[in-house]
């Protein structure tokens, strides 16, 4: 069920973005470096956070650096792992291309992943280096959820709770516009060179 839905939210936000975007097939390549969207509602906007070292930040954090969006939560326990280690990957195959790129990770659980969470979390090698992590108050994290048309849900399991969220790398270019959902299915040096392609 709780992949279903990730799917579900994944079609409803590449429709919001890119009209009639077409489903990419692992194996396939990614889309033309030249794409990009062009109607539809915006996907971002701004926010009022708070990094892994406590400090407060905001959607000019974006600026100057081709950004990839994620939302997630540190007890995640295949999706957001998944993700960020790809995008290590994606980012240590960047080369000298890396210091143009940079990830933030969104938390949708605010009750849990702390500021020293989610800098605990990010620490692990396999993420990308120099990954920036925000939480905030519940109303600052559906705020921020809206503008870029996050779902996320609590979903009680045992004594516990995991979140049902969307899957979804938003790509935003140096000026904090959102470019195009970032296809990760495809082998990590190809989404490096199609990111290499963009930012050229």
């Amino acid at each position: 069920m709780k992949r279903v839905m990730l799917w579900i939210a994944f079609a409803a936000v590449a429709i919001i973005a890119v009209g009639l975007l077409a489903t990419q097939l692992p194996g396939r390549s990614p889309a033309p470096a030249t794409q990009s969207v062009q109607t539809g509602p915006s996907i971002g906007g701004p926010f009022h956070l708070t990094n892994q070292a406590g400090a407060a930040a905001d959607q000019r954090l974006l600026l100057g650096k081709w950004t990839a969006v994620f939302f997630g939560y540190t007890y995640c326990p295949d999706v957001c792992p998944t993700t960020l280690a790809a995008l290590g990957q994606v980012s240590d195959d960047l080369g000298p291309d890396q210091k143009r790129f940079q990830v933030v990770f969104i938390t949708v659980d605010p009750a849990r992943d702390t500021p020293e969470v989610l800098g605990r979390y990010l620490s692990s090698t396999t993420f990308p280096k120099g990954a920036i992590g925000l939480t905030g108050t519940p109303a600052q994290i559906a705020d921020v959820a809206r503008a870029y048309h996050v779902f996320y849900q609590k979903v009680p399991q045992g004594s516990s709770y995991v979140m049902d969220h969307t899957a979804v790398v938003y790509l935003m270019d140096p000026k904090g516009q959102f470019t195009a959902p970032l296809d990760l299915t495809a082998p990590p040096p190809q989404v490096a060179e199609h990111l290499r392609q963009v930012m050229d």
